[in-house]
């Protein structure tokens, strides 16, 4: 080695390992639906539970595909009126400032009738109150890890799923069956196809 050599070599920048990236070892991509076999399933265990909220909730984010911060801000006069829950409610959406139905069905209607009528509820005008007293309704960040504890408990990986596959389960699911994109698009509430993928 001659000493120029020598000299250039302890010049020139030593490669450092580079951190970890956040999201190592993590899925990234799209979140995929629930298959209807995992939807019965999580429903069985909740309700085995006895866990009224969970079970209300889990059952009104498939049948609302609603993005979960819509989802957790949904007020109990919104879906409950004269005694009963709605077979149709209506809310304005967050990001899109758009109006969108949503049907729901007897066995939705039935364990949020349950969860409304519960003593946890009293005087409680969010459908989804918070347990704590600096926020007045769950945040999006507790219903994801309360999704991870879902799909968990019926042996699916946790990291495969989030808040976004309750939103597309029903619709994967109505997709499937008639293989209409356009009815699909109209039920998330999307105004262009690029946004569906």
């Amino acid at each position: 080695m001659k000493t120029g050599d020598f000299l250039m070599s302890n010049l020139l920048p030593v490669p450092r390992p580079r951190p970890s990236a956040w999201n190592r070892g993590r899925i990234v991509g799209q979140k995929r639906p629930l298959q209807p076999k995992h939807v019965w399933a999580i429903r069985v265990r909740l309700e085995i539970a006895g866990n009224l909220r969970d079970l209300a909730l889990f059952n009104m984010a498939i049948d609302s595909k609603l993005r979960g911060c819509d989802l957790v801000r949904l007020k109990v006069a919104e879906v409950y009126v004269a005694g009963r829950v709605k077979e149709r409610a209506s809310i304005v959406q967050r990001k899109t400032g758009r109006p969108v139905q949503f049907e729901i069905t007897e066995v939705t209607r039935q364990s949020v009738a349950a969860w409304i009528e519960s003593p946890a509820m009293i005087g409680c005008a969010d459908l989804w109150p918070s347990r704590f007293h600096d926020s007045p309704h769950l945040s999006t960040r507790q219903y994801a890890r309360m999704l991870k504890g879902w799909v968990a408990s019926i042996g699916l990986e946790p990291s495969a799923y989030g808040t976004h596959s309750m939103r597309r389960t029903k619709a994967a699911q109505i997709y499937r069956k008639t293989g209409n994109l356009r009815a699909v698009q109209l039920l998330l509430g999307h105004t262009k196809m690029d946004s569906m993928t």
